[in-house]
């Protein structure tokens, strides 16, 4: 079943630092990519050192779960509205899963890229559990569309044939898109899991493939921290650097990487056929 978004709504609120502190003006080589994935946790320990954390990485794309769009808990604010503003990551989008607290909950997208195109896609879920999604936009990446899909799988320590299903219908999905294209998000699993494996027969886990495999999830006391969110791409990206950033502005760490996004074979082949004439 497909989704297609409405207009997004806005709403500001008190206790957000000032506007006129945007993302610095991003220069990059053509066809390189930073994106970000970040489970907020709706806020709970204050949007602003949110934005801060976004602004420092200074990403093309951002991935965000448990947000918050007028919420009581969020004291009304429109969340992903004033992360694009606190941020400058103008165009955004919320993807809304539940009503929650008075207000709409789900996961949303922050771009310096326009976003061309949305859908939403609801997962299999068992029965009374909290819904699920995947969302999807496309966007123009230097002359190209590329298609990111973000979402937030059904949490653990249960649920696992759930996010197995989940899994299998994401990638089924991503499958039939020709467009380079990345999944960001939540998985709640591990990245030795059956979702996971799954996932990876399309898809590299780029911070796997670029040496940065560190925990994203901070268990108590002597438990090891947990690695449940990614940045998976497609062929048509090469890794190229990751990190995983232990701050405190959530209950998870967010997930930063760097791609390129490579050449298509039949574009070098014409270009090379050119120079020999």
């Amino acid at each position: 079943m497909l989704l297609m978004l409405g207009p997004l709504a806005c709403a500001t609120g008190p206790g957000l630092l000032p506007p006129e502190v945007p993302v610095a003006a991003v220069h990059r080589e053509p066809g390189t990519l930073r994106v970000m994935t970040f489970n907020i946790q709706s806020g709970a320990r204050g949007l602003d050192g949110v934005a801060r954390v976004i602004r420092a990485s200074v990403p093309d794309v951002v991935a965000l779960q448990e947000v918050d769009v007028g919420s009581a808990r969020a004291g009304g604010v429109d969340q992903v509205e004033a992360l694009a503003r606190l941020t400058g990551l103008s165009h955004r989008a919320h993807f809304r899963t539940t009503d929650l607290h008075g207000g709409a909950y789900g996961i949303a997208l922050l771009s310096r890229f326009p976003l061309e195109a949305l859908a939403q896609y609801p997962l299999p879920n068992p029965a009374g559990a909290e819904p699920r999604t995947l969302a999807h936009a496309v966007m123009n990446v230097d002359g190209r569309e590329v298609s990111v899909y973000l979402t937030h799988l059904i949490r653990r320590p249960f649920n696992a044939r759930a996010r197995l299903r989940q899994s299998a219908f994401v990638a089924n999905l991503l499958a039939r898109d020709t467009r380079p294209h990345l999944l960001m998000g939540d998985l709640n699993d591990d990245p030795d899991s059956n979702p996971l494996r799954l996932l990876r027969r399309q898809m590299k886990d780029v911070v796997a493939a670029t040496g940065g495999a560190r925990g994203t999830y901070p268990m108590p006391l002597f438990l090891p921290t947990l690695r449940i969110d990614y940045v998976l791409a497609c062929d048509a990206f090469t890794p190229v650097a990751s990190r995983v950033l232990r701050v405190d502005a959530s209950d998870h760490y967010p997930v930063v990487a760097d791609l390129r996004l490579d050449v298509p074979a039949s574009t070098t082949e014409a270009d090379a056929a050119l120079s020999s004439r």
